[in-house]
Order: structure tokens, then C-alpha cells, then sequence
């Protein structure tokens, strides 16, 4: 019977990169063959409409030895809902956006996490589990808007604002959520500002978030000039044009996108809540305005919807593969660790999020 440790004894001396996710599979014996074709049937007559037959004959065989090794291992796999559909429905054991998944990461019982997402995330779920390896499938998995800002800007951005509370998206570095009060999602972000019950905050680094947020209440919000570059591709004229071609579209957009994109849809909120609505409102045509796997993931779960798709695609989020999960999991790697010193301030902020919504 093949185990993750036989393959590390194996491979680890003469391989120190470890072997590749193909070498695995050969190793456990998999391969789309009939029998094991029979048995992932149910699971591809789920996602058949997203996913090719033909592709599928390669992510079977990683998607079985992926769900044997997270038991032997005692992993559990967090996604984004930006992952792929292969992922997302084939591998993940709890899904949904920054905020299900922060919170979920509290309550997982297995000694390691896999975070199918971007590093920030991983990062997260290391502040919340700091007794736990989490490990990131390609550690190069970055994010646009955690690149924009730095510990050092917002310790300027406090001097230059003093007792301003500093609001921060979580889509940022542990540095700079150290530097901050208190962290948010776009899911929560309006409750977070109001609840801190003060009538000027710095809401970052999404400028365009800032701007949405600052549309729903009454205290000012300050923005810093970071963008999501998936969602900063959206433009009113294209959402206009979509409803010409598209009689009786309905379009939701996600509040990284800029005002004037929101302004066309007939529903913008977090991916959470895009989800809930095109459950709840079954539109016979929608377009979500946002990353392009999550049409083909909520597609799935409401198959008598059509989606159009603007297939905006994160270059960040598609790093994240089905082999680099398997080596992953198999070789421990691309541990997440955080500095002690971040550590602290930075879960403090999280969890104080938590708290507030």
C-alpha cells in the first residue's frame, strides 16, 4: 500500500525538490483507467458542463490521490471560490470567500492546512492556526492589491492620519495587517467601519472598495490607490453592451470593481453574496462581475441558470494546480511561517474582525 512517506523515501535524496505530481501518481498506482473511470462518474456528472471530458481523464486520477493522502496525512483543503472548478469541487473540503474561510480556519480539527488560494490567505489561516502547518500549493501565488501597500506605508499613512483607525482589507501582507486596527472582507467591510462607532477611518488598500464603502455610510472613509487587476479590467460601456446582447441579463459585480461598474449591475457584494443571490433569485440569464472561475463553480450548484462570461482570469489564483496540490501534501512544502513578532499584532486585527461581524 502505497503512503506520502514511502514516496519520500523514495525520491526525497536523490530528488531534493521531490518528485513531480506525475511521479506520484505512478507511484500509487493511478491512472484513468476504466475502473477508476466507473468510480469518479458521480463526481464528473456533477461538473461535466465545466469541465471537459477530456481534461477530466487528467484531473481524475489527482483528485483520488489527493482525497487518499488528505486522510492519511490528516489535512483538510480550504478554496477560494476563485479556484477551478477541478479544485473547487473535486478536492476541497470547505469553500467560500476571505471571510467563510478566515473564520473556518478557527474551527478545522486536522494538524495541516492546505490553502488552495493566494499567499495572503495562507497567511491568514497561519495567524488563526498558529499551532498548525498550512501549507500554500505555489508560494508565488501573490495578489495585486497586497503588493500595493507595505508596513511602511501604513505606519506613514498613521503619522500622516493620527488617530485615525486604520481599516485593512485582507487582502494584505501580515506586515501590513500588524500596522493596522482591524482587518475586513468586502463582505463585512460597511459593519466593520460603522462599528467602530468613529466618523473618519482609512479603509485599505482597494481604492475602489474604499469608494464603494464610503457610498453606504456616513463616515468618511480615506483610500489608498491599490486595485484588484482582475476586477479593474471592468467597465461600465462593457456591462452595457453585455445587456444589449443579452435580453433580461442580470448583472452582479463584486465591490473591488470601480463605482461606475456597480452603478450598471442590479447587485454588487462579496463573492459570498453573489453566490446567495443567484441561489436565491434563480435569474434565468446573470453575469457575475468578477473572477471568471466562480461562474463555473456557482454554475454547477444551479444548473438551470445561464451565465455569461466575461472570463476575467487571476494569473494568482491559477497558479494554484491540481499536481501542486498532490506535491503539496505529499512533501510538506511551502510551509507558511510568520515572524513571531508580526504574528501577534497581525492576528489581533483578524480577530478582531471576527468579532466585529
Amino acid at each position: 500500500m502505497f503512503t506520502a512517506s514511502d514516496t519520500l523515501h523514495q525520491h526525497g535524496a536523490a530528488h531534493p525538490a521531490g518528485a513531480s505530481g506525475a511521479m506520484i501518481l505512478q507511484e500509487m498506482g493511478l491512472s484513468f483507467t476504466p475502473a477508476l473511470e466507473r468510480e469518479m462518474r458521480p463526481l464528473y456528472t456533477r461538473v461535466a458542463d465545466v469541465i471537459p471530458e477530456l481534461e477530466w481523464a487528467s484531473f481524475a486520477p489527482y483528485i483520488k490521490a489527493i482525497n487518499i493522502l488528505k486522510k492519511e496525512k490528516n489535512a483538510v483543503i480550504l478554496a477560494h471560490n476563485y479556484q477551478t472548478p477541478e479544485i473547487f469541487h473535486g478536492v476541497a473540503d470547505i469553500t467560500g470567500d476571505s471571510l467563510k474561510l478566515a473564520v473556518e480556519a478557527t474551527r478545522v480539527d486536522e494538524d495541516i492546512i492546505v490553502q488552495c488560494g493566494v499567499h495572503f490567505m495562507a497567511e491568514t489561516s497561519k495567524l488563526l492556526n498558529p499551532n498548525k502547518t498550512v501549507l500554500i500549493p505555489d508560494g508565488g501565488a501573490g495578489c495585486s492589491l497586497a503588493a500595493s501597500i507595505t508596513g511602511n506605508d501604513v505606519r506613514a499613512l498613521r503619522e500622516a492620519y493620527p488617530n485615525v483607525p486604520i481599516v485593512t482589507y485582507v487582502n494584505t501582507s501580515a506586515e501590513v495587517k500588524a500596522e493596522s486596527d482591524v482587518c475586513c472582507t468586502s463582505s463585512n467591510a460597511v459593519k466593520i467601519v460603522e462599528g467602530l462607532g468613529v466618523p473618519r477611518v482609512l479603509c485599505i488598500p482597494d481604492e475602489y472598495l474604499a469608494q464603494n464603502i464610503a457610498l453606504s455610510t456616513d463616515v468618511e472613509v480615506i483610500a489608498w490607490k491599490g486595485r484588484c487587476e482582475v476586477h479593474e479590467l471592468f467597465t461600465p460601456e462593457e456591462l452595457q453592451q453585455y445587456r444589449k446582447d443579452n435580453a433580461g441579463l442580470k448583472i452582479i459585480a463584486h465591490p473591488e470593481c470601480k463605482p461606475a461598474v456597480l452603478a450598471e449591475a442590479d447587485f454588487s457584494g462579496s463573492t459570498a453574496a453573489m453566490i446567495k443571490w443567484v441561489t436565491d433569485n434563480a435569474p434565468d440569464k446573470v453575469l457575475m462581475v468578477t473572477e471568471c472561475s466562480m461562474s463555473d463553480n456557482v454554475a454547477v450548484e444551479n444548473p438551470n441558470v445561464n451565465f455569461v462570461r466575461p472570463c476575467n482570469l487571476c494569473p494568482h489564483m491559477k497558479m494554484i494546480t491540481l499536481p501542486k496540490v498532490l506535491e503539496a501534501l505529499v512533501y510538506e512544502r511551502e510551509a507558511i511561517e510568520v515572524e513571531a513578532h508580526l504574528a501577534a499584532k497581525a492576528r489581533h486585527a483578524v480577530e478582531r474582525m471576527i468579532e466585529l461581524s
